[in-house]
């Protein structure tokens, strides 16, 4: 769901890790802004479009989120001199063992309260995941690492980093997910930073219509009816595009809407506010044009 639905570009201002201060990604203008390729307004919506901020700063920079003048810097040797604990990611013939520095996994409530349970007698120190994803794990531990997780966004622009092995569209979607397990795993971690950094990447793919709907699903099945942060992006967009979109996968859309009662709502809602946003503007300036803020969606069309 790339922003290019929005003229409006992320902002990178650099965050603290586990806290950082980046506002969550919301659609503005009525349009769309969660996850596609190639989102943007279109329209004239009550949304604001707050930045979700790029990360450039590596997280073991400052002492801590509050206040790192208060703390003294600690430096990645010493993060790396701390003890290795053994991650088991899935189950099964599919179980994968991943390591890291204790050190750094603190950062994350999450495991620092699974991490403070470990005996200091030498013994392995071993955490189970059996229900998380690979990819979304080893996203994460790069952002331990590094501050960031591949792909990276482009500065100054809406876009991320090219690679041979991405294709240029998201016919499946597999790349709006990729980013909306990282979001959900952030959730669940407590790194409020990693959340950000994830949604302002799910605004930089290019979709179709069918890997839309693929992530709609995911966000609805997986993220709280509190989180408008990313379900509200995913609404307005449809609620935007469905005209189009529906076409393209018009099953799929009515599966969705059945599947996810909330989902057909929420769309519905928007629809609805918008119409009656343009009879109260009517009322107001009679004779006045449309919006003159509409823009094209720069997203693909082809059908998956």
């Amino acid at each position: 769901m790339a922003d290019s639905f929005h003229d409006e570009m992320v902002d990178d201002t650099p965050a603290t890790v586990g806290g950082g201060s980046a506002a969550d990604v919301e659609m503005a203008e009525g349009g769309a802004a969660a996850a596609s390729g190639g989102r943007g307004g279109s329209g004239g919506g009550d949304d604001e479009h707050a930045a979700a901020a790029g990360s450039a700063e590596l997280p073991f920079a400052e002492g801590g989120p509050d206040d790192p003048a208060a703390r003294p810097r600690v430096t990645f040797a010493q993060y790396l001199s701390t003890p290795v604990v053994t991650l088991l990611i899935g189950s099964g013939e599919k179980e994968t063992i991943l390591t890291a520095h204790q050190g750094l996994l603190v950062q994350s409530p999450y495991f620092a309260e699974a991490c403070a349970e470990f005996a200091d007698d030498g013994s392995p120190r071993q955490i189970e995941l059996p229900g998380e994803d690979l990819d979304a794990m080893g996203c994460f531990l790069e952002f331990l690492y590094t501050g960031d997780y591949f792909p990276k966004k482009v500065p100054g622009q809406r876009a991320l980093e090219k690679d041979p092995s991405i294709p240029e569209v998201d016919m499946t979607g597999d790349q709006l997910l990729k980013h909306a397990r990282v979001y959900t795993l952030a959730e669940k971690f407590g790194l409020t930073h990693l959340k950000n950094l994830a949604s302002s990447k799910i605004h930089c793919v290019n979709s179709t219509a069918k890997g839309e709907i693929a992530y709609a699903r995911y966000v609805y099945q997986f993220t709280s009816k509190d989180d408008t942060a990313i379900r509200v992006p995913v609404a307005n967009f449809w609620a935007t595009r469905s005209h189009t979109l529906r076409a393209e996968a018009e099953d799929e859309f009515r599966d969705l809407c059945l599947e996810f009662p909330q989902f057909g709502y929420d769309v519905l809602t928007r629809v609805l506010d918008e119409k009656l946003k343009r009879e109260r503007n009517e009322k107001m300036h009679p004779g006045a044009p449309g919006s003159a803020r509409k823009r094209p969606r720069h997203s693909s069309t082809a059908a998956p």
